[in-house]
């Protein structure tokens, strides 16, 4: 074996398997779990996480979303500092502060939401973005108050907000703290109606929980993208509990739609345009107005 192994073809000589798997490159392929297509994952990044096959969206980053809702426009990140310091000293399989730490580490920010300036078409306004990756875009004392700190900007330079969500909901480690954002960001929604500055909410996949039941579905308008999973408890919690078949799509953007809990749903490619369009609608109705008054 040892005269054959020396005149055998190197070309048909046997790699071992971490050769062989060192010749593609971790992460160059990406295949669809909707459809089962494999593609480049380059070329899914320049379809904005769009399977080029079957049109199945995927999710994108908090940074990834406002640079293509604003066409690359310039951004302004505000609250970035903010961190959450544990006030409830949570503990469950392991503590809440090592959760933090852990998530911190891996995604390179301090929490869930990514908040800024920025502008569309021209247009100034005020953005935020879920980043889903952190602890599930959980909602906690944190996440709450850089909320309310696109509200407060937008009342402050009279501009409209866009909030994109994508999260679980409320964050159970910081318990009653968690849940008192979500009065929180309500009271600024009403705030902004007060003021007459348009809120665009956008619903992504997954908009649920505590998220669901506040500030995300309270937004002048609402829109949504494809087949995005939309609603306060999940299908199987709700099916569990009443014990009823639910419907075919229940709780898709598509199915939301049709109730009239969502005003359009907007494929990924066309929401820049969409986003524009309806704030400068909303904008020139809001200077029109006092025009209006003092006619009267």
């Amino acid at each position: 074996m040892s005269s054959f192994e020396k005149v055998k073809t190197p070309g048909i000589k046997e790699k071992d398997a971490s050769d062989r798997a060192n010749r593609v490159p971790e992460g160059m392929w990406f295949k669809c779990t909707n459809c089962a297509e494999v593609m480049e994952t380059k070329a899914l990044q320049d379809n904005h996480y769009i399977c080029v096959e079957c049109n199945h969206h995927f999710r994108m980053s908090a940074r990834e979303r406002i640079h293509h809702l604003t066409n690359g426009a310039d951004f302004e990140e505000y609250g970035q500092d903010l961190r959450s310091n544990d006030p409830l000293e949570f503990y469950d399989l392991k503590p809440y502060k090592n959760r933090l730490a852990d998530s911190i580490r891996k995604m390179g920010v301090n929490d869930a939401f990514l908040a800024g300036s920025s502008s569309i078409d021209g247009m100034p306004i005020q953005i935020g973005a879920f980043e889903f990756k952190f602890m599930g875009g959980s909602m906690g004392a944190v996440v709450g108050e850089k909320i309310t700190l696109v509200f407060e900007k937008a009342l402050e330079h009279k501009t409209p907000a866009v909030v994109v969500s994508a999260s679980g909901g409320a964050r159970m480690q910081e318990s009653i703290l968690s849940l008192m954002q979500m009065a929180k960001t309500s009271a600024y929604v009403l705030e902004m109606r007060k003021a007459g500055l348009p809120f665009v909410s956008l619903l992504t996949d997954p908009t649920t929980g505590g998220v669901a039941a506040s500030f995300a579905m309270l937004g002048d308008v609402i829109l949504a993208e494809p087949k995005a999973l939309i609603g306060f408890a999940g299908p199987r919690v709700i099916e569990q509990t009443i014990r009823q078949k639910l419907p075919e799509g229940f709780q898709t953007s598509e199915f939301l739609l049709q109730q009239g809990f969502v005003d359009q749903v907007v494929p990924r490619e066309k929401l820049p345009q969409t986003l524009s369009s309806i704030l400068h609608m909303l904008m020139w109705k809001m200077k029109q107005e006092p025009k209006k008054k003092l006619k009267k």
